[in-house]
């Protein structure tokens, strides 16, 4: 199984002395190139982790990150896994070849396996000796091989009475061996093997559906991991009496005991927390951990069974599961047996600048933490976007605080408490953020509603009211029409008299905007004024044999046999149109016809020929004009404009 070897203190001391240079780093997940997982083991000297795959017939071997270093193939059936006492050797139980592969841990080359037979299934290191379960279907058995020995001589049949091949595990030096199989009565039974042969001590039932064991590290207790019951019990190894329980969920199926005792209990569930960590002999766990959802089930990712080891110096866990799609994940849990601090900041939602208010909270944690512990504050807003310190607070005995804090700078104002973690805790903090207020600042802008010829050029000066610190002004112009987008025409600070002004050409109607960005003390502001812009039109007449001056107009002349060409050039926009209006003059006054629209091409020009029997025009007065109208000539991106009236007469 997982047993922790006696080159435990040494591999403590090498990754005590990594973790004090390193940072506390987030839990991380890595793919496993895994079919199954039989067993995980952890070798601290080398920190490296040894994850079983029975299915895949290999061992793959993973740095503390979970990034894959080799993979140790042609083991068929490969499950129980084992670290001898200095850690450099690993040994696995090799089911489908009938032997112990012996793996060499600091360059992770397998050597010359143990031949034992009986397909061997688990693997432990008790009272000098290599034991193994081993044999199936009705026939089980215990045997060993002789470690002190040059020959490792290999001796079967020391302990039957099992259905199936047992699981083993036993404490670092210690002379008693735990096996237990998943079904059957007994299920659990101690062994006495300081001799070199089992002398049974004791035997029970641990519950059904038995998939994991773990033998305490002073070897006094073993806990269980049983389908049933939903809770992982703990039973002494002298006589295998009940000595406990830790609380869990349906349905254990993993778990691994740290050097310091603690204690990982894990269950194969798909809505309820994955793993429980307790420090020894306690009734409420430090904490838990509960997978995410990787798959394309309702539930999370399952534990694998018998898929949780510990680092040596406890400062990981890692655990292997699985999703619905039949992928595997290596997780490396740090930190696992500090408590996560949880800290909730309620601040009131809106504040008035300059005056005081109070923010409060609590800090949670399964192992609460003292009165009088201090918490950081910081505030964080216009004034000070990168934060400023502000005094520490102190936890009360029930985990609340309270302070209070006067802001000078209004808007969003954050105030986060945090708690840096120790020993027994997490790091952990909260925010909460107050809306506090600002003035409302002065801004205009000029040349609202004015209207102005095509491409006139227009100063436009926008004014800002006082401030507190920022003086600065944006001025925007928004052309209209889809095709031309907002256009930041000038930013800068204001002049002495509060003015920002800007020159800008007009060729549409546009919305000019001025932009305040607010500062500590004042909100932000925007002020609007839409200029409107004529099209440029121009019209002249073609056909006439001659103009002048009459009628207190400028007159063309048509001989009756020909056809006016009245040549229209308008700024042009797609799908424009120009207005065509025709009036005649009788007794004083003009008469219009019908107006027509039409289309201009794209240089914006559009010509309309004057037709029909002008022998009975000779004599009467004509007057024609093109204009723009807004929305009704196809668009609404200009002013109404009307070009000049064009007059003409017809001749014999």
């Amino acid at each position: 199984m997982r047993t922790l070897t006696a080159a435990t203190t040494l591999a403590v001391l090498f990754s005590s002395a990594a973790l004090a240079a390193t940072p506390a780093s987030a839990d991380t997940a890595t793919a496993l190139p895994v079919k199954q997982v039989g067993d995980v083991v952890v070798d601290g000297l080398h920190q490296q982790v040894f994850v079983s795959d029975p299915a895949g017939g290999k061992i793959v071997v993973t740095d503390y990150s979970g990034k894959v270093l080799k993979q140790l193939t042609s083991l068929p059936g490969v499950t129980g896994l084992e670290l001898s006492a200095d850690s450099g050797t690993l040994y696995a139980a090799v089911k489908g070849a009938d032997q112990i592969a012996v793996v060499d841990t600091a360059t992770d080359t397998p050597g010359a396996p143990y031949a034992v037979g009986g397909q061997p299934v688990s693997v432990a290191v008790a009272g000098g000796r290599l034991w193994f379960g081993y044999g199936q279907g009705g026939s089980g058995d215990i045997g060993s091989v002789d470690l002190a020995s040059e020959q490792h001589e290999v001796t079967l049949g020391q302990g039957s009475g099992w259905y199936t091949g047992p699981f083993l595990d036993a404490a670092p030096g210690s002379d008693t061996l735990v096996a237990a199989v998943p079904e059957g009565s007994p299920t659990l039974v101690s062994y006495d093997v300081s001799s070199g042969t089992p002398a049974r001590l004791a035997s029970a039932d641990a519950g059904g559906n038995l998939r994991d064991l773990a033998v305490t590290p002073d070897g006094k207790d073993v806990i269980t991991a049983s389908a049933s019951p939903n809770q992982h019990p703990v039973f002494k190894t002298a006589d295998l009496t009940p000595d406990g329980v830790y609380a869990s969920d349906a349905y254990p199926n993993a778990v691994a005991v740290a050097p310091d005792g603690t204690v990982a209990a894990g269950i194969d569930g798909s809505y309820e927390p994955d793993i429980y960590i307790y420090k020894p002999g306690a009734r409420t766990p430090v904490r838990t951990y509960d997978f995410p959802n990787t798959g394309n089930s309702s539930g999370s990712d399952e534990l694998a069974d018998s898929a949780l080891a510990w680092a040596p110096d406890a400062s990981r866990l890692f655990a292997v599961s699985y999703n619905s799609l039949g992928a595997y994940t290596l997780r490396v849990l740090n930190a696992p047996t500090k408590a996560v601090t949880t800290v909730t900041v309620s601040a009131p939602a809106t504040a008035t600048r300059a005056k005081q208010l109070t923010v409060k909270g609590k800090v949670t944690a399964t192992v609460a933490l003292p009165a009088g512990t201090a918490l950081s504050v910081t505030r964080t807003d216009l004034d000070s976007p990168k934060g400023k310190a502000l005094k520490a607070v102190t936890v009360k005995a029930d985990g609340t605080f309270s302070f209070t804090d006067t802001p000078q700078a209004g808007g969003k104002v954050k105030y986060t408490v945090a708690y840096a973690g120790d020993a027994q805790h997490t790091a952990g903090s909260g925010s909460g953020t107050a809306d506090v207020s600002r003035a409302k600042p002065s801004i205009s802008i000029n040349n609202n509603g004015k209207t102005y010829d095509y491409g006139k050029s227009v100063k436009f000066t926008a004014h800002l009211g006082s401030t507190y610190k920022n003086r600065s002004v944006e001025i925007w112009a928004d052309p209209y029409g889809g095709d031309r987008p907002n256009k930041l025409m000038k930013s800068g600070k204001v002049d002495a008299h509060g003015n920002l002004s800007v020159w800008m050409n007009l060729y549409r109607d546009t919305k000019v905007t001025a932009k305040f960005t607010g500062d500590a003390r004042y909100r932000s502001a925007t002020a609007t004024s839409t200029a409107y812009d004529r099209v440029s039109v121009s019209t002249s007449v073609s056909g006439s044999y001659k103009s002048k001056s009459t009628w207190s107009h400028t007159y063309y002349f048509f001989h009756k046999s020909k056809n006016p060409v009245i040549n229209t050039k308008m700024t042009y926009y797609p799908g424009r149109a120009q207005k065509f209006e025709f009036e005649v003059y009788y007794q004083g006054k003009w008469y219009p016809g019908d107006p027509e629209y039409f289309g201009l091409a794209a240089n914006g020009t559009s010509s309309v020929k004057i037709t029909g029997d002008h022998g009975q025009d000779v004599g009467w007065r004509f007057r024609v004009r093109s204009s723009y109208i807004n929305g009704t000539s196809g668009d609404i991106v200009n002013s109404t404009t009307h070009g000049a009236w064009k007059y003409f007469t017809f001749t014999k």
